[in-house]
């Protein structure tokens, strides 16, 4: 049976003697999507700091490929593979869609080093591979501050694989898009799901359902339920305190 690439295990993050996280559990399988949701103040971007090791918890602990990196440095972490999108677009808008790939390309991401030296064949190809998963081919000298917002995502989305990072932690991916783009998007990320792994925060029930993915529920620092999205749908406990209103409304 395949290990999990990322195990949480009864993690606790305090602020000021108030848990964020509350012995929060959480698994991730190679090569898989999951989904993270739940109200406002629920925990889930702290979680996703815990992971990447921006905050440290009081207890608990997170392995990753077997390797507890509870204690680790936050660069050390997303040199070992995990790497963190937020809701905001962090593109280098100066600097064309394929410069942008070439620099997350590099093994090496000290900024000097990187602009003084060409650029070498390895990394140049993985650029390109990526530039056509993304569909921003016809666009590769094109600036990235003239990209549309969903554009930008994506090639933020496509940096963080162009990096080979083997988990992408995605807040809110599909924030401000539009219909059109919230669907390419739910695709772009099904399509590399197959050699890494997402873990995917974001409140738009319909984007949520084109993931195709196990959904896990936070509430309170604590998860509440797991399972598919129409498990998530149906359970009155979740329709009253996520959703706001009893099961029957939910329904209807």
């Amino acid at each position: 049976m395949t290990s999990p690439l990322l195990s949480v295990e009864n993690i606790t993050v305090s602020f000021d003697g108030f848990n964020a996280l509350d012995g929060i559990s959480l698994q991730l399988m190679p090569t898989s999507i999951r989904v993270l949701i739940g109200p406002n103040g629920a925990g889930k971007s702290t979680l996703l700091d815990a992971i990447i090791g921006h905050v440290r918890p009081s207890s608990g602990r997170v392995v990753f490929k077997g390797r507890d990196i509870t204690h680790m440095e936050e660069y050390r972490i997303v040199r070992d593979g995990i790497c963190r999108k937020f809701q905001a677009p962090g593109v280098l808008e100066s600097l064309t869609v394929m410069d942008n790939l070439n620099l997350a390309a590099r093994r090496r991401r000290e900024c000097w080093r990187s602009f003084s030296r060409g650029v070498a064949g390895g990394t140049y190809e993985q650029a390109e591979r990526v530039l056509k998963l993304i569909d921003l081919a016809g666009k590769r000298n094109l600036p990235a501050g003239q990209l549309s917002h969903g554009e930008k995502q994506w090639l933020e989305i496509g940096m963080v694989v162009a990096s080979d990072a083997e988990l992408l932690l995605l807040d809110e991916p599909a924030a401000g898009m539009s219909h059109g783009e919230s669907e390419q998007t739910a695709a772009l990320i099904r399509e590399l799901s197959s050699q890494h792994s997402f873990l995917v925060i974001d409140h738009d029930m319909a984007f949520v359902d084109q993931l195709d993915a196990p959904v896990s529920v936070m509430h309170m620092g604590r998860m509440l339920k797991e399972g598919t999205l129409k498990e998530i749908r149906n359970d009155p406990q979740i329709a009253a305190i996520y959703l706001g209103r009893d099961k029957e409304a939910s329904v209807a």
